[in-house]
């Protein structure tokens, strides 16, 4: 198993960070607060913790700036119909101590807002994991630090638009939400634009 992939951050957006390690361009899936964590640190080194998912058809790697919300995702998995794709867009509609809280505090109304997680799921989530999350350290939480301030443009749509495709949303419907956002508060960062999509989608 793969504890850490260390090396040069050469390519980032707001789901994947490619990092090159000895010669190697490693292509890690990734979360918003991860994203965050990572603005900045093109063409300089970087270390993400890493979950190794394999599957018949499929090899993926999802990578996290700090242990502990590695292990919050790692949880989620472990839940009976939380896959990987769908643990990642729960980890990126919400911190990973926002999400800790809600699991903690057994509010799954709140966590039932992520599109495709359905009230049975939320709560299968709760009665899962309530004990383990309430006992999770989330010190040094990436989501701390300050998200990339962007002036709200056609980049900030795009790169939006282009992340919700890539977790699975139609490109129409997602341009739709994003557009409806940025024109309720052009100031939007575009990660607060993703996260908020997300609920809405």
């Amino acid at each position: 198993m793969i504890e850490y992939i260390k090396g040069i951050l050469t390519e980032l957006n707001p789901t994947e960070a490619v990092i090159e390690a000895a010669g190697v361009g490693y292509d890690i899936a990734i979360t918003l607060p991860t994203y965050s964590a990572m603005v900045g640190q093109e063409d300089k080194e970087a270390k993400l913790f890493v979950t190794e998912v394999i599957r018949e058809d499929t090899h993926e790697l999802y990578g996290f700036v700090v242990r502990a919300e590695r292990q919050l995702f790692e949880l989620l998995m472990t839940v009976s119909g939380v896959g990987a794709a769908t643990a990642r867009m729960i980890m990126s509609a919400f911190s990973a101590e926002e999400l800790r809280m809600l699991i903690a505090t057994g509010n799954s109304k709140g966590m039932a807002k992520v599109k495709g997680l359905g009230p049975k799921t939320a709560q299968r989530i709760i009665v899962d994991l309530k004990d383990k999350a309430i006992k999770l350290d989330m010190g040094g939480d990436p989501t701390e630090i300050p998200m990339l301030d962007v002036e709200a443009d056609s980049g900030v749509k795009a790169e939006a638009v282009s992340a919700l495709t890539m977790l699975g949303f139609a490109t129409n419907a997602s341009a739709k939400a994003v557009d409806k956002i940025l024109k309720a508060d052009p100031t939007q960062k575009v990660e607060a634009v993703i996260r908020e999509a997300l609920k809405m989608l």
